[in-house]
């Protein structure tokens, strides 16, 4: 099939690169020069594991294809994917005016029936729009629909989640729009990972309410880890034992610093904001904001009971990514943290495996190392806010001579607290 997709950013580009890899002929648009030029030279503006290999393959099989002329992919193909961003706008509310901008462009372009797939996410009743922009701007009338396809990709294991997907879903209206869709996803179903075809207004919803849901479980658990250490429970244990319930089982029941990124924290606004739009309060889901806010300054007390006055001590943080496999610094609980330090004097060593050039373009006065031992050289305390596997497997020994302050406060719950006691750290972490 021929395929268009709009937007090469982070949907975009893998949405269009797995495309391309089950064998379609893919054309991907964007307006900015530089990303487009770096994606013809077969370089990734984006770090996600297992991307690079596969759009370089399919590129040099000329499956994949990328240009700034939007015009194209109307006129060339009959799926045009919508894949823009859609960043937090007024009132919290999802900024549409990416997507709205290409279904201009779709309308002034068409020349034959297109089924036009919102990928980005979008709050209900953005398809109605998307077509409404779209007949408003046809030269001459013809026929076409708009198909919402959300997108469940997890930063770090995207190609997976494309390719092996727990559920694809699809809102249509019309038989036509649903059987092009369901041709184009139909080697992906299996008996236990099913396509679900519904109307267009559930699957925006979905989403949406997938991602509020995880976000939920996340600050649920945030919650109850400062109980969890007045009474001397261990949050991980409590996970543990909650997981092992078929009803709840055991993803995201992991208490931290707070989630980040790109998706929970924009889509739960938006959530909150189309429901008050509708007159409607979704009081659960103000409070999973709030407590995911505070969570990301739940460590500056802790530091601060270790090291006293914080004003020129040097402390490590170790990790500035939102989650570990992804260069996202997006709502990163890391720069709440950082900030926060820098506030009471502290100075800060960074070190992060991928994630340090997008962290330079935000923080000031940081100064970023090429290795986590480099960055502890010298410092009061280590603050671990992304759960990298590199810092699992550090020789703690060397981390410790080379300290000023045997300190390690760790977001992410990633030491057994009895280990690194027995190696005469002054350990602490969230709810244990």
């Amino acid at each position: 099939m021929k395929i268009g997709v709009f937007g090469a950013g982070y949907v975009g580009l893998v949405v269009g690169t797995c495309l391309a890899e089950l064998g379609n002929d893919v054309i991907i648009a964007d307006v900015d020069k530089n990303k487009i030029n770096m994606l013809k030279e077969g370089i990734s503006p984006i770090y996600e594991p297992g991307l690079e290999e596969l759009f370089k393959r399919n590129i040099s099989e000329k499956r994949l294809k990328f240009t700034l002329d939007t015009a194209k992919p109307v006129l060339d193909c009959e799926i045009l994917f919508i894949a823009v961003g859609t960043p937090t706008g007024e009132e919290n509310h999802a900024n549409l005016e990416y997507v709205y901008d290409v279904a201009k462009i779709i309308g002034e372009n068409m020349n034959d029936y297109k089924v036009v797939v919102d990928k980005s996410t979008v709050p209900v009743g953005t398809a109605e729009n998307v077509k409404k922009i779209i007949r408003t701007n046809q030269k001459k009338e013809i026929d076409f629909d708009v198909v919402s396809n959300p997108e469940f990709l997890r930063e770090g294991c995207a190609i997976r989640d494309f390719m092996a997907p727990d559920r694809i879903v699809i809102g249509a209206s019309t038989k036509r729009a649903k059987e092009t869709i369901l041709r184009l996803y139909k080697h992906l179903e299996r008996t236990d990972r099913p396509i679900l075809v519904t109307d267009t207004a559930s699957a925006e919803m979905i989403k949406y309410a997938s991602n509020a849901m995880l976000a939920t479980r996340i600050s649920f658990m945030n919650e109850l880890a400062p109980l969890c250490e007045k009474v001397g429970a261990n949050i991980k244990a409590v996970a543990k034992g909650m997981g092992l319930d078929n009803r709840i089982g055991p993803r995201f029941l992991q208490a931290g610093i707070g989630y980040g990124g790109s998706c929970f924290p924009k889509d739960v606004k938006a959530l909150i904001a189309t429901a008050a739009f509708n007159d409607l309060d979704l009081r659960i889901l103000r409070s999973v904001e709030s407590v995911n806010e505070e969570q990301k300054r739940y460590l500056i007390p802790k530091i601060k009971k270790l090291l006293k006055d914080l004003k020129n001590k040097k402390i490590a943080v170790f990790g500035l990514a939102f989650k570990p496999k992804t260069d996202d610094i997006r709502e990163a609980p890391s720069l709440t943290i950082i900030t926060e330090l820098q506030k009471q004097g502290a100075k800060i060593a960074a070190y992060d495996p991928v994630a340090q050039e997008n962290a330079k373009k935000i923080l000031k006065n940081v100064e970023y190392f090429n290795t986590p031992y480099d960055a502890a050289r010298g410092c009061d305390a280590i603050v671990i806010a992304t759960e990298w596997d590199i810092f699992r497997e550090l020789d703690m020994k060397n981390i410790k001579s080379l300290l000023n302050q045997p300190n390690i406060i760790d977001g992410r719950n990633i030491y057994d607290p009895k280990e690194m006691k027995e190696l005469g750290f002054n350990y602490v972490s969230i709810g244990r």
